[in-house]
């Protein structure tokens, strides 16, 4: 129940900063809990319900210790966690970390798959996590302890688990080189896979955020972000531990259905705002808020300082769309923060230095398709977003198919090495190996770098390929996403094999049109859309709106939507052809 006497935790207290200069991260919640700041939980209309100071935080993680330990739990026994933003969650996970434990966030539901979906999603985590228990909120409890039953492990809602004796009892030490946390990558490329943390590799990313965004006096962070998904994880709730900032959250859901609530709570900051999304979540506002008018009175979005983007690939049209719906509140397009990173660098790799915005290069598709250039027809263009320089100590080169360096402005697989670089995939040696080598990671995407800053190009794995010629998906979708009545993620891109044997472009396209022949002729129209950017005439298939298969961080999967596609699970709208 929301008390309207309650106060926001501080932007700013009497204890200096330290910026995640910390041996463990045990350490770094017990230096925050001698702050006034900490987490602050709002309900879906953006009104404080619940300030969480971490002291609080502290307190409650450190008799949650005692009753994980009464449990059986003990140093490496990994506990699931299902995500849910709140204060059982932020206290359940620091109580792992002084037990020893290694908390493993998972997802909640989501729309898209329903119930049973969900319970397979879960049971394959906890297959590969292996967890000593699941706890998770009462409102789940059916799903949550189907999939626990699923997998032949202890599971308890966290309000029954609240209610176990807490004795005194010893706590373990902490070593830099233990694992944290194990977090599940969000499997839009591959098999979902734990990657192990360390402490030291955690702090070195949570210094990283500290130096980069230049975290101060007055700074204060909000937040929609799930905690499931290392971005907001790590980004949003860890990192605020260990450099001491209080942070306004609203649950993912809740930003899902009154997305600018989210914007709401950024004008009422006095403060300076950090806050991150990935490339939809300014998307959606700016979509929003085009039907509406007396935007300068309703928002102040003048001490937005770093507006992050990452998680997803950024499209410049987007970020300009979000600009020209909200400079009018005082947002400044040098907000933008691009970013890039992956859960097996524990977050960042590259942050653009705040302030410089986004900036892009244009670059020929011929370069990047491989392909030599046609003369017969104009050059195309696809515009590349700078995604910033390297975290302090961490190294990123780009590197050929066989193995070797590659220069400035000459496309390759990206690298990374530094502390932050995972210690290894949970249980899974064989994809350790084939992405570890040396020290160095393997992140399967495909960028360039240009002057120390790297440009991101696309992934790998998802890349079509065929006579010989590279396509990227995002070419084709955001090609398709420019007809009327398209929404970002509207579209999946893959590859498939024809009835001949060759390979073709295939697309999915989300379908709200309902009158037959307006069907067929959105259908044509899209197909010429895909072979004007391909040259090549592709399957193209219009399915029932949210059909596309998203992951757990709500980035299209386009791995999935190919699997359901040819599985038959996903039915494609039968069109009625003239005679």
């Amino acid at each position: 129940m929301t008390d309207a006497a309650m106060m926001p935790t501080p932007n700013d207290c009497a204890l200096p900063r330290r910026r995640a200069d910390f041996s463990t991260f045990n350490e770094a919640i017990d230096y925050a809990a001698r702050s006034e700041k900490g987490l602050n939980f709002h309900d879906p209309r953006g009104s404080l319900t619940r300030a969480y100071p971490y002291r609080e935080m502290r307190e409650d993680a450190l008799v949650m210790a005692r009753r994980l330990v009464a449990a059986g739990i003990g140093k490496e026994d990994r506990i699931a966690l299902i995500a849910e933003t709140g204060p059982e969650f932020a206290a359940l996970f620091c109580a792992c970390i002084y037990v020893g434990a290694w908390p493993v966030p998972l997802p909640l539901p989501t729309t898209f798959g329903g119930k049973e979906s969900y319970i397979d999603q879960l049971t394959v985590q906890l297959q590969s996590a292996d967890p000593a228990i699941l706890l998770y909120p009462e409102e789940i409890a059916e799903m949550a302890s189907s999939a626990a039953a699923n997998q032949g492990c202890r599971s308890e809602s966290w309000e029954t688990f609240a209610e176990r004796a807490a004795p005194d009892c010893e706590l373990p030490d902490a070593d830099p080189e233990d694992i944290c946390y194990l977090q599940y990558s969000s499997g839009s490329t591959r098999f979902p896979t734990g990657v192990a943390v360390t402490h030291r590799a955690l702090l070195h990313n949570l210094y990283g955020h500290a130096t980069t965004m230049n975290l101060g006096t007055n700074d204060r962070v909000v937040s929609w972000l799930p905690w499931y998904h290392d971005m907001g994880l790590v980004g949003c709730f860890l990192s605020l531990i260990a450099n001491q900032v209080s942070c306004d959250y609203l649950k993912p859901d809740h930003f899902a259905r009154r997305p600018l609530a989210w914007l709401d709570m950024i004008s009422r900051n006095k403060g300076t705002t950090l806050s991150y999304s990935p490339t939809f979540g300014y998307d959606i506002c700016a979509r929003r808020i085009s039907s509406q008018s007396h935007v300068s009175e309703r928002f102040d979005l003048s001490r937005w300082r770093v507006a992050g983007n990452g998680a997803d690939m950024i499209r410049p049209d987007v970020m300009q769309s979000f600009v020209n719906a909200f400079a009018e509140a005082g947002f400044k397009a040098s907000a933008f923060t691009p970013s890039y990173g992956l859960a097996e660098a524990v977050l960042a790799v590259t942050v653009m230095p705040p302030g410089e915005g986004i900036r892009v290069e244009l670059v020929e598709e011929e370069r990047l398709s491989g392909t030599p250039r046609n003369l017969s027809r104009p050059a195309r263009y696809r515009a590349i977003v700078n995604c910033g320089k390297p975290l302090p100590d961490m190294e990123v080169e780009i590197r050929g198919e066989d193995g070797s360096v590659r220069g400035d402005h000459q496309i390759g697989k990206v690298w990374c090495r530094g502390p932050s670089v995972m210690h290894s995939y949970f249980r899974n040696p064989e994809a350790t190996e084939d992405c570890l080598v040396d020290g160095w990671l393997d992140t399967g995407d495909m960028g360039y770098l240009g002057d120390g800053y790297l440009f991101i190009v696309g992934r790998a794995k998802d890349m079509i390929i065929i006579n010989g010629k590279n396509l990227w998906p995002q070419d084709i979708e955001w090609a398709v996403e420019q007809l009327p009545g398209f929404n970002h993620g509207d579209i999946a891109a893959f590859s498939i094999e024809t009835e001949n044997g060759e390979e073709a472009p295939a697309v999915l396209v989300h379908c709200r049109v309902s009158d037959p022949e307006e069907r067929v002729h959105l259908r044509d129209l899209i197909a010429d859309k895909v072979r004007s950017v391909t040259g090549l005439s592709g399957v193209v298939e219009l399915v029932p709106p949210r059909t596309l298969p998203r992951t757990s961080s709500g980035k299209l999967s386009r791995a999935k939507a190919k699997k359901l596609y040819l599985s038959g699970e996903i039915e494609p709208i039968k069109l009625l052809e003239a005679a």
